[in-house]
């Protein structure tokens, strides 16, 4: 593999749970989207409570307003219609797809982070040492990281300070005191997991209802910008620390999702904290990097009986910082009348989710066509590659 001489950087977030990418990025100029969502539809620019104008067919849910001022640098951009080719509709599945970029194979060993990483070593200078170029924000390493590559873990400490939790110090004394006793030490450390698995419910916002698991190693929502800030300082002042990932959980607005306000607007707000958070602390570090936002898949076009949405097909992809050809919705709309739909519900694919990817890294990170393969060995062609990047 050829050694990588730029410094530039990588942030991938992903959003457990399938966030509902037509409130996100909303297509008020698509008059089916209303139609279909007589309650939580976000009304378009200019009315109370109104989507905030992006172009004459798009506009930003309200609650993302403090991520305007990159939009319009020109520093962040959107890629609707976006996702997996797999028809999935397991969260399991589909976030395994997307963290090892071969949809529809659930063997593949590694993440296609782990594999960037590989190309990204220079073996004239790393060659025999165990040279840390990422870090996973949270406790546990995501499938998207694993593989034989070492990766740093940085914990979230965000949501302690938030929820007044219990102090650090008092936990580690007991981990010393239940140390020799096996019998002992196994309760302690089974009723930690769950005190912290029941914050981590609490913190995200999450239905107590809603399965925890497909949010597994997801940071709280409720410390992300504290948790986010920390990462962006780690990023700026360690210039061999090429790429990071983190995850939060909370979006399988299955119930009562919301419009303008309400539970979704609520979790956007505290992303778009998250994400703003994570630039200011990058500061001159962002025009080095690019960050990457993505979900396992969209949601359905038309709401149901209890005013949420439903497992999806299409969604949208977010890019922020360095090269991005911001202030653009990219991909091509496919639109939302019932013959345009994908299985007649859901917004259609018209970008492969690897596309984007691609475009990251031959443009941002300039990976050749070899290389870009052997990240994605199951990834787009020249062909097919984006125009999302400067360069």
């Amino acid at each position: 593999m050829a050694a990588r001489s730029s410094q530039s950087k990588l942030v991938v977030v992903m959003l457990r749970g399938a966030v509902d990418g037509l409130s996100v990025v909303v297509p008020h100029g698509d008059p089916a989207y209303a139609r279909n969502r007589a309650e939580i539809a976000i009304a378009a620019p200019g009315r109370p409570d109104g989507a905030l104008p992006l172009d004459a067919l798009f506009g930003l849910h309200p609650a993302l307003a403090s991520m305007l001022p990159l939009w319009s640098a020109d520093r962040l951009a959107f890629v609707h219609a976006s996702g997996s080719p797999d028809l999935t509709r397991s969260h399991f599945d589909a976030q395994d797809y997307l963290e090892t970029a071969t949809p529809g194979r659930r063997s593949t060993p590694d993440g296609w982070m782990n594999r960037l990483l590989k190309v990204l070593a220079d073996p004239a200078t790393d060659a025999g040492r165990a040279v840390v170029q990422a870090v996973n924000l949270g406790a546990i390493m995501p499938r998207i990281l694993t593989g034989p590559i070492p990766v740093a873990s940085l914990p979230a400490g965000g949501a302690d300070q938030q929820r007044g939790g219990g102090s650090p110090a008092l936990a580690q004394a007991l981990d010393r005191l239940y140390a020799g006793d096996l019998i002992a030490g196994a309760s302690w450390q089974a009723m930690r997991e769950t005190r912290q698995a029941m914050q981590d419910v609490a913190a995200s916002g999450m239905d107590p209802g809603m399965d925890p698991g497909i949010a597994r190693g997801a940071i709280p929502l409720a410390g992300l910008s504290q948790d986010a800030a920390r990462l962006g300082r780690l990023m700026r002042r360690e210039p061999g620390m090429r790429a990071a990932f983190f995850s939060v959980g909370g979006w399988d607005t299955h119930t009562n999702q919301g419009g303008a306000r309400g539970q979704l607007a609520t979790r956007l707000q505290t992303l778009a904290g998250g994400l703003t958070a994570l630039a200011q602390e990058l500061d001159d570090r962002l025009d080095d990097t690019v960050v990457i936002v993505m979900s396992e898949f969209g949601r359905t076009v038309r709401q149901n009986g209890t005013q949420g949405t439903d497992h999806g097909h299409g969604n949208v992809m977010w890019l922020m910082g360095a090269g991005v050809r911001g202030g653009r919705v990219h991909g091509e709309w496919p639109g939302l009348e019932t013959n345009a739909l994908h299985e007649g519900r859901d917004l259609a694919v018209t970008t492969d989710f690897r596309q984007v990817i691609a475009s990251v890294l031959e443009r941002h990170l300039r990976l050749d066509d070899r290389q870009l393969a052997y990240v994605l060995p199951e990834g787009p062609g020249r062909s097919s590659r984006l125009d999302l990047l400067a360069g």
